[in-house]
């Protein structure tokens, strides 16, 4: 099991037009070739948007786009048509397919932050597609069948365990509180990389409530 420490994220975005971003994984001008991925997960990136801040019209191809909305509203529009407000609870997933542009902004009268999670698709190309579901409930799998993987979200209360998808690749991300994971304690923005995952669990802290997104992934 390798854990990365939240401490040890890349710090990126615009912090002077309200745009701040912390990179699990190589990213941008952060370029760590030991760092590239894991399983089909290539970043994972904690953005926080001041209200008006957001992300001007960019493109993006083969890559599955999956977000997180912890905090806030977060505002889509994209090259295809669609446009929508995401919401804590929600899972927004963007299939890049051979090419989409989008903005991200957050429209709203408070701080927007969110989680966003890149993978790798098994096949390159293909048409965009989006899709938004709200309110998705706690143990309910989301799959992204393109990239081989599934996203279980976990919301824990104090003293609850939950176990750890077995998995040739599972990877662990806490959004908020504090968990253990094999007897390693795990804070808000610690993750844990984990090869051939068989048997392990989660549990959250005394303290509080947590909630935990876990990646399942094929070989």
């Amino acid at each position: 099991m390798d854990v990365r420490r939240a401490g040890e994220r890349y710090p990126g975005g615009d912090p002077a037009t309200g745009i701040e971003s912390l990179h699990a994984f190589s990213f941008g001008p952060h370029y760590d070739p030991g760092n590239l991925r894991f399983g089909a997960v290539i970043a994972c990136n904690e953005e926080r948007l001041a209200p008006g801040a957001g992300f001007t019209e960019h493109p993006h191809s083969h890559t599955e786009i999956v977000t997180w909305v912890v905090e806030g509203e977060l505002t889509h529009r994209d090259s295809q048509g669609h446009e929508s407000v995401v919401r804590p609870g929600d899972v927004q997933r963007l299939s890049a397919g051979g090419g989409v542009r989008h903005v991200e902004r957050n429209d709203g009268a408070e701080p927007l932050v969110f989680i966003q999670m890149w993978l790798a698709p098994e096949e390159p190309g293909g048409d965009p597609a989006y899709e938004v579901v709200h309110g998705i409930a706690d143990s309910t799998p989301y799959a992204v069948p393109e990239a081989g993987a599934m996203l279980h979200v976990r919301r824990l209360t104090p003293g609850e365990r939950t176990a750890v998808p077995d998995a040739a690749f599972a990877y662990v991300h806490v959004v908020r509180g504090e968990v253990r994971l094999d007897g390693v304690r795990l804070a808000p923005g610690d993750s844990a990389r984990i090869a051939d995952a068989k048997g392990l669990e989660l549990e959250a802290g005394a303290e509080g409530p947590a909630e935990v997104l876990v990646w399942e992934m094929s070989p």
